[in-house]
C-alpha cells in the first residue's frame, strides 16, 4: 500500500520564463518522473516556450501572474489584480489535487503557487540558481520550508538557512565530470572564452589583444575557442589572425562540455550554469563578472570558486589587456598551480544536485505525511 501510495504522490513546480529558472525544474521533473511521482510545472506564457524538454507525462498549467518591473502605468497597476487571480486559482488547483510538495524556482509566475502553498500550509521549498537570491526567492525566502542554494555561499535574508544543492548541469556535462585535466606546457593547449549573450562584447574586446600580449614561446603553443556576438564574429577573428593567433570563433558552440573538457584554461563570466559546468568538469578559470547582473550576482556566484582557490577573479571595472595578459600566463605558464586549481574546482562541484534536491523534496514528503 505504502508503494502505491507513492507512485500516486504529486510534486508542483513552479517556474518563471528564463531558462536559467526552467532549466534546474526540468532536472529535477525528470528526476521524479522516475521515481514515480506525478509532476506538474506551473509556468507563464515564456516559460511554456521551455516546456519542449520536458518529460512528456508533465502537466503545464499556465498561470496569471506579472512583474511590477516591465510596462507602463497601466500594467504595473493591473499587477496585483493579475497576481490574485493567479493566487486563487492555484489554492482551488491545489484543493482539487494537492500537491505532497511545491517547489518555486524563482521569477514571477511562482508567486501563485508559492503563495497557495503557504496559504494551504503545504511543504514548500525555493531552489536558488545565484549567489544572490533573486526578488521572488528573497519575498518568501521565511515562508518555506527549506532553501536549496545553486551556489555557495548564497546571500540569505536574516533567519533564512540555505542547503548547498548545486545547480543541475546538462548530461552532456555530467558525461565529462572529472574529466582528466591536461597541465599547460610546451605543447598545444586550449584557451576557452565564453560568456552570456549580454556580456560577451568585453570580452571580444580585451580578449584577443590579452593573447596577442602573451610572451611569444606561451603564445606559439595556444589555441583558442571563443564565443563572440554575431555582430563582433568578424572583427574578433580579424584581431587574432593579424597577431598570428589560431583561433576558432563562433556565435555559440553546441559542444561545450567537450571544449571545457579539452581546455587547459578557461576565461568566462559568471553566470550560474557557467559556474556549475566548469566546476563539474574541474577546470581552472578567470571569472569576469557581469557588472550590470541584478543584485550583482554574478560576482556571488564566482566568489566560492575563487575561495576554493580554483578561480581568479576579475572585476569588469578592472578588466583591460595588460591585466588579463598577466593573469592567464600566470595560469598558463605554472603547471603545478594549474592543477591544483582544476583539482580545487572539481572538488567544489556538485555534479550530484539534481539527487540532492530529490532528496530535499522527498524529505519534506516524508516529514508531512509523518505529522
Amino acid at each position: 500500500m505504502a508503494g502505491r501510495a507513492k507512485q500516486g504522490r504529486l510534486l508542483l513546480i513552479a517556474a518563471g520564463g528564463t531558462g536559467g529558472h526552467m532549466f534546474p525544474a526540468q532536472a529535477l521533473a525528470e528526476a521524479m518522473v522516475r521515481r514515480g511521482w506525478r509532476v506538474k510545472l506551473s509556468t507563464d506564457a515564456r516559460g511554456a516556450r521551455y516546456t519542449g524538454g520536458f518529460p512528456h507525462v508533465v502537466a503545464v498549467e499556465q498561470v496569471a501572474s506579472a512583474t511590477f518591473a516591465r510596462g507602463g502605468l497601466l500594467a504595473k497597476l493591473a499587477a496585483p489584480f493579475r497576481i490574485a487571480g493567479g493566487v486563487i486559482g492555484a489554492i482551488l488547483a491545489m484543493l482539487r489535487d494537492r500537491p505532497a510538495v511545491v517547489v518555486g524556482f524563482g521569477g514571477y509566475p511562482t508567486i501563485p503557487a508559492l503563495s497557495a502553498a503557504t496559504v494551504l500550509g503545504l511543504p514548500r521549498m525555493i531552489h536558488e540558481q545565484n549567489g544572490v537570491l533573486g526578488r521572488v526567492n528573497t519575498a518568501f525566502a521565511r515562508r518555506v520550508d527549506a532553501i536549496a542554494c545553486g551556489t555557495w555561499p548564497t546571500a540569505l535574508p536574516q533567519g533564512a538557512k540555505g542547503t548547498h544543492t548545486g545547480n543541475p548541469v546538462r548530461a552532456a556535462v555530467l558525461d565529462r565530470a572529472g574529466a582528466a585535466y591536461i597541465a599547460p606546457g610546451d605543447y598545444p593547449m586550449s584557451l576557452l572564452v565564453f560568456g552570456g549573450s549580454q556580456g560577451a562584447r568585453i570580452l571580444s574586446d580585451v580578449v584577443p589583444a590579452a593573447v596577442a600580449a602573451l610572451p611569444a614561446g606561451l603564445r606559439q603553443h595556444l589555441r583558442v575557442a571563443q564565443q563572440a556576438r554575431e555582430e563582433d564574429v568578424a572583427r574578433v577573428r580579424a584581431a587574432y589572425d593579424a597577431a598570428g593567433i589560431r583561433a576558432e570563433v563562433q556565435p555559440f558552440f553546441t559542444d561545450i562540455p567537450r571544449r571545457l573538457s579539452e581546455a587547459q584554461l578557461v576565461v568566462s563570466r559568471a553566470g550560474a550554469s557557467s559556474v556549475a559546468d566548469i566546476s563539474v568538469i574541474g577546470r581552472p578559470s578567470i571569472l569576469v563578472p557581469f557588472a550590470a547582473a541584478t543584485g550583482d550576482h554574478q560576482t556571488a556566484n564566482a566568489r566560492g570558486l575563487v575561495d576554493a582557490g580554483a578561480a581568479i577573479l576579475i572585476p569588469e571595472s578592472a578588466l583591460d589587456p595588460a591585466s588579463l595578459a598577466k593573469q592567464i600566463e600566470t595560469v598558463l605558464s605554472q603547471p603545478v598551480g594549474a592543477n591544483r586549481m582544476a583539482a580545487a574546482a572539481l572538488n567544489f562541484g556538485r555534479p550530484d544536485a539534481t539527487e540532492r534536491l530529490v532528496e530535499m523534496v522527498e524529505r519534506l514528503a516524508e516529514k508531512d505525511a509523518g505529522k
